[in-house]
């Protein structure tokens, strides 16, 4: 059985970026949410929920290839039998009023646009210009424990391009990586305070759709809140336009100009949205340690995924090490895939050569745990 999200706080609190009594501003990404923070209980599947899922997991597990009309189809890859967990299963009967085979086409659908969009092929080199400022930043969790993940339009650097939305994807992947336990969604904070070079930072109607599209169709009931600060008029202008591309629960999730202590705990909420956490952005600092925390937790999840029998359809419980069986209903054999506490607390070093992004390596470490 999972371990509760509090349980687990204290060992994540040791994995690698939590400060223990900082001396100046945090630099670093945090490593887990407060011990006070807990996500909601889901209610148990019904029956015909259960059998809903039975059926599409048969139907996921017999899935071969990828088909693409842009020349990316082709046998199902490991790294995609990986993504097609239990949860992620559900999340898309979920969105699709559990509608079992509707949710097999957006799930086919999405495995397609993964490969074509590219998803997994987006490197911490080619996002980092568009991060120099930190107009993105992933910093805490909310009371519930979603990650934090902070969009600072003011902050704008570079000129409206394919990689400005490849950007928001890459670190929506990234926000994903750090899901703590019992949690499966995230808490986008934005601030649209004007910044020093450029007056007017809110996207095109064209970029806001494209935006939205994606998070809606492939990222479905993964947004948690939104909790949004300084809105100014042109700003209000565009959500009055893109209003009618929302669906009414992701609407009911937007907090305008509200105390967001509410929401975030003091101690983890940026004082840019007047909370207590000192933070200071320096891409140096940040953006490396940031690659680095997530490497570790992927590699981890791939590790364990491969010692679990590569099953469509496992836990991500059991894949972030907060239960010790998965969907094969026994503990692995390889006795190296129980979690072990990281030697020391603190900051993530920052290594010389920021780290990357290399799938391949993390599959080749697998194959040598096995």
């Amino acid at each position: 059985m999972a371990t509760t999200l509090a349980a687990q706080c204290s060992t994540a609190e040791a994995d690698s970026t939590i400060q223990e009594k900082p001396t100046g501003p945090v630099m670093v990404p945090l490593a887990a949410p407060t011990s006070t923070s807990r996500p909601k209980e889901r209610a148990p599947l019904t029956a015909d929920q259960e059998a809903k899922y039975d059926w599409l997991l048969e139907q996921a597990r017999g899935w071969k290839a990828v088909s693409s009309d842009k020349g990316k189809g082709g046998p199902l890859a490991d790294n995609e039998r990986m993504w097609l967990t239990r949860e992620c299963l559900l999340r898309y009967l979920r969105a699709t009023k559990w509608n079992q085979k509707d949710a097999e086409k957006r799930l086919l659908a999405t495995l397609a646009w993964r490969r074509e969009y590219g998803v997994e092929e987006l490197t911490p080199e080619h996002i980092s210009p568009e991060n120099e400022t930190g107009k993105q930043i992933i910093l805490g969790y909310d009371k519930e424990g979603r990650v934090c993940h902070y969009l600072n339009p003011g902050r704008q650097n570079t000129n409206v391009s394919p990689r400005q939305v490849q950007h928001l994807v890459f670190m929506v992947e990234r926000v994903l990586d750090l899901m703590p336990p019992q949690q499966e969604t995230l808490a986008l904070l934005i601030n649209f305070k004007e910044g020093k070079s450029r007056s007017n930072t809110a996207p095109g109607i064209g970029q806001g759709r494209e935006v939205l599209n994606i998070l809606q169709t492939h990222y479905p009931e993964r947004l948690g809140k939104a909790l949004i600060i300084n809105v100014p008029w042109v700003v209000w202008g565009f959500f009055k336009l893109i209003t009618p591309f929302i669906d009414p629960l992701t609407r009911e999730k937007l907090k305008f100009n509200e105390d967001m202590r509410q929401y975030v705990p003091e101690e983890q909420l940026w004082t840019e949205f007047n909370g207590g956490l000192d933070f200071e952005y320096d891409h140096s600092v940040y953006w490396p340690a940031l690659q680095k925390l997530c490497g570790e937790r992927r590699e981890e999840q791939r590790r364990r995924w491969v010692a679990g029998g590569k099953l469509i359809g496992e836990h991500e419980a059991y894949l972030g090490g907060h239960s010790p069986t998965g969907a094969a209903g026994v503990p692995p054999s390889n006795a190296e895939d129980e979690v072990e506490a990281p030697d020391s607390a603190g900051e993530v070093s920052a290594p010389a050569d920021a780290a990357k992004d290399k799938p391949e390596q993390a599959a080749t470490e697998s194959e040598r745990n096995r």
